[in-house]
């Protein structure tokens, strides 16, 4: 099996292609020496089956209806997809089947999203990882299934670009016990690496065993992670006990918020959830990361980047599906207009998302949106091969 580009006909795109959000949120940083790239990300993509409307969850031996359907890639596309739509210029290393399933994930990424993927390959005769979510009450049940691509066949022997694209800053998923050699070669070339983790398997939970830790500027770990991690009693102890490994440490408390640390500092800063109906969470995690990447490129304060990032994870659980719910600048602007326009709104919970009156785009002539926007669900039935 050998890898190859993809076979599209596509050319890797440029920082200037790809839709417009409107919004440029380092527009005031941007210089003629700057890296091509805001963000880089290396994952496996899925292509994700999203069934809705539900009444319960699926019963053994009985057919269950949805109400509603859609598709679209997920696995780090939502990541991807959620950084691209807040207007970072997003690059993806990432392997793609050279099935429809891979061919619609490359599209829709690439020309629906305008993510580069000049560094993601196609890979002959391998079938894209494929999850079929149900959402139900407030929750979902998933059911994937995939294979790994040869790592030699995809990006070499490391399972990765041997030279990463020059990047503002990239987002890495630990593993426990396992090093990603390009984490260490794009910090030492001035990325900023944000790195998340899922959960230790092993039940060691050894920080020790999180090696590339060492060269990540934030760890955003939930709760539960946390305190396992660091073996505190509270979020709260966790974070400040991570920061005797990683400069920042953000520990996301769920219906609580978050809460960080900055070592270099002292600052600290907690941001209450915004209560909202949740439909699906799958995703809110890589959105509230990628919303935190945005405020901390930007250059904003602790507190603001906090809230940001938990505004765009609250969004994005109104709708169904991963990369379908990560919001735009459209959406976060019809939703600063409207809370403010809610009687008996909280003042103090107003002032602390006033940093948006700045940054979001005017309402469309027209005016009167509906709340909440939805977007598009797009179907890959549709899709037709060129």
């Amino acid at each position: 099996m050998t890898a190859s580009n993809a076979s599209t006909g596509k050319g890797p795109s440029s920082p200037s292609e790809g839709p417009s959000c409107g919004v440029d949120p380092l527009a005031g940083l941007r210089a003629a020496d700057d890296p091509p790239w805001d963000v880089y990300l290396i994952g496996t993509v899925f292509l994700d089956i999203i069934f809705t409307g539900l009444e319960s969850a699926p019963v053994r031996g009985t057919e269950s209806w949805a109400r509603g359907m859609g598709s679209s890639p997920g696995g780090v596309a939502n990541m991807a997809t959620a950084l691209a739509r807040l207007g970072l210029r997003t690059s993806l290393a990432a392997a793609f089947g050279d099935d429809h399933y891979g061919e619609y994930c490359w599209d829709a990424l690439q020309q629906g999203e305008g993510i580069d993927l000049s560094t993601s390959r196609t890979v002959p005769g391998w079938h894209s990882p494929v999850t079929v979510s149900m959402a139900y009450e407030g929750e979902r049940t998933m059911v994937s299934h995939g294979h790994e691509p040869p790592p030699e066949a995809v990006f070499g022997q490391e399972g990765a670009p041997d030279c990463p694209p020059r990047a503002r800053a990239a987002v890495a998923s630990l593993t426990p016990g396992k090093q990603a050699p390009w984490v260490a070669q794009a910090a030492s070339e001035g990325t900023r690496i944000f790195a998340d983790v899922g959960w230790d398997d092993t039940g060691a939970w050894d920080l020790a065993g999180l090696a590339d830790l060492a060269h990540c500027e934030a760890f955003l770990p939930n709760a539960e992670e946390a305190m396992r991690y660091t073996g505190a009693d509270c979020p709260r102890a966790a974070a400040h006990a991570l920061t005797e490994h990683v400069p920042l440490a953000v520990v996301t408390l769920g219906a609580d918020g978050a809460y960080a640390v900055d070592r270099r500092t002292g600052e600290s800063a907690e941001v209450p959830a915004i209560a909202v109906e949740a439909l699906d969470p799958t995703g809110a995690g890589d959105v509230f990361v990628a919303g935190f990447v945005t405020g901390t490129l930007a250059g904003w304060p602790l507190a603001d980047r906090l809230a940001f990032a938990g505004l765009t994870a609250a969004l994005s659980v109104q709708e169904f599906g991963g990369s379908l719910s990560a919001p735009g600048w459209s959406e976060i602007g019809a939703w600063w207009r409207k809370v403010q326009s809610v009687e008996g709104q909280d003042p103090t919970a107003l002032r602390r998302y006033a940093f948006l009156a700045g940054l979001v785009p005017e309402e469309e002539p027209g005016g009167d949106s509906p709340w909440p926007l939805r977007r598009a669900v797009p179907t890959i039935g549709f899709g037709r091969s060129t």
